[in-house]
């Protein structure tokens, strides 16, 4: 049995789990019952774990794509951890179970997952970078502190100015209003 921790705030990570059983035991094992009892549910020991985001993949099915390139590209997986799995991710055959964050309703829980089920390993999806270079106008760079020339007015103003906003456009719709009824 693998014992593991799940934050209930993690963003950005995926889980990875082997499935040792027959291929017609998986949609069984990992379909949520009508009648809510839930296999693989109780195989990682999670106390919620959401449907909808539970990926079984069944390696055969991706044809001439390796398990790791379809991570990196449904997962945004990157990284030097999930590099150097990748010969690892690639030898195994049958089915795996893919849980992102997401899986675990952002609920912050203990994990003992046993039999059939065997942890292969804890990615993170890359994280986005910001296209182009970075800004070099004048205006683009920072402030002293105190200079609020070109800042938005301060929150306590904000009410007020709208409410004077409102009211201007209010009369001039009564103004147009009352010219085109006369």
């Amino acid at each position: 049995m693998t014992k593991m921790q799940i934050n209930g705030s993690e963003t950005g990570t995926v889980r990875l789990f082997h499935l040792d059983l027959p291929p017609e035991a998986i949609e069984r094992y990992t379909t949520q019952a009508g009648t809510g009892e839930y296999p693989l549910q109780y195989g990682l020991g999670a106390e919620r774990l959401r449907p909808a985001f539970v990926d079984v993949v069944a390696i055969r099915d991706l044809g001439d794509m390796s398990l790791s390139a379809y991570l990196a590209e449904a997962y945004q997986l990157a990284g030097a951890d999930f590099r150097e799995m990748r010969p690892r991710i690639d030898a195994l055959k049958g089915h795996v179970v893919v849980l992102p964050n997401q899986a675990f309703d952002h609920v912050t829980q203990d994990l003992t997952v046993a039999s059939p089920l065997r942890w292969v390993g804890t990615f993170r999806e890359e994280a986005a970078r910001g296209r182009g270079p970075t800004p070099r106008s004048k205006a683009a760079r920072s402030r002293p502190a105190g200079d609020t020339a070109g800042t938005a007015p301060a929150a306590g103003r904000m009410p007020r100015l709208a409410m004077i906003g409102l009211g201007v456009l209010a009369a001039l719709v009564l103004g147009w209003l009352a010219l085109g009824l006369t």
